[in-house]
């Protein structure tokens, strides 16, 4: 798989681990019995008040026309609208204005200003302020974790027009945290990820989701904004 496709796989790892984290603040599944705005606000509070946020995962991207996939495991660290992400192949920082994409097979440093149609899905105050717009939420019914714990599974659908087809979210009954996220795009892919961990009580500072230049002295740095 070459680089620009795995890029956009990691971006749409970022979106879903982003678009979960706030679903779990949010409580989809008291959600469907409740005001949404109230719990949207909470939700927003909630996440500009933690000091950081980590999530381990496991990404499978699968085509159904080519029958050919791609697998890695990768973690995410989130504080407010910036986020740092790992891949094997790559690491993201934007510190929420300027995104940074470095390249480690060939030591190039990608440097962009998302749009803000880019930040629906990176920035997770933007996200919030959206999801009732975005998706329609329904839950399907229960299945089993593959740690063998009970879990929800509930769909997202896109209102509008969209590259996704749909989405599925795996929730533990007993946590209510993410287990797995299923998406379907238009165009064939599959994208599961499965989340093995989450921490709430990181200490980061600011200046952990700016791309470090002194720790990459040979990296080419290739300004795109």
């Amino acid at each position: 798989m070459n680089t620009e496709k795995k890029q956009h796989i990691v971006r749409v790892a970022v979106r879903l681990i982003l678009a979960v984290q706030l679903l779990m603040l949010v409580g989809v599944l008291g959600a469907q019995a409740q005001t949404a705005s109230g719990l949207l606000k909470k939700a927003a509070a909630s996440y500009e008040q933690a000091s950081g946020i980590e999530a381990k995962f496991t990404l499978r991207a699968r085509s159904a026309s080519t029958h050919s996939g791609e697998s890695f495991e990768g973690v995410i660290y989130m504080k407010g609208d910036k986020f740092k992400l790992q891949t094997p192949d790559m690491i993201t920082w934007y510190d929420g204005e300027t995104q940074w994409t470095y390249v480690v097979r060939t030591e190039e440093v990608n440097v962009t200003t998302p749009t803000g149609e880019e930040l629906q899905f990176t920035n997770p105050a933007v996200l919030l302020q959206n999801y009732q717009k975005g998706f329609d939420a329904t839950l399907k019914g229960t299945s089993t974790t593959r740690q063998g714990k009970a879990a929800y599974d509930i769909e997202l659908t896109p209102k509008k027009k969209s590259d996704l087809r749909t989405v599925v979210l795996q929730i533990e009954k007993n946590t209510t945290f993410p287990a797995s996220i299923d998406l379907e795009t238009k165009d064939g892919m599959r994208h599961t990820i499965v989340i093995s961990q989450w921490q709430t009580s990181l200490n980061l500072s600011d200046d952990y989701f700016v791309f470090p230049e002194g720790e990459y002295p040979e990296a080419e740095v290739v300004d795109l904004r």
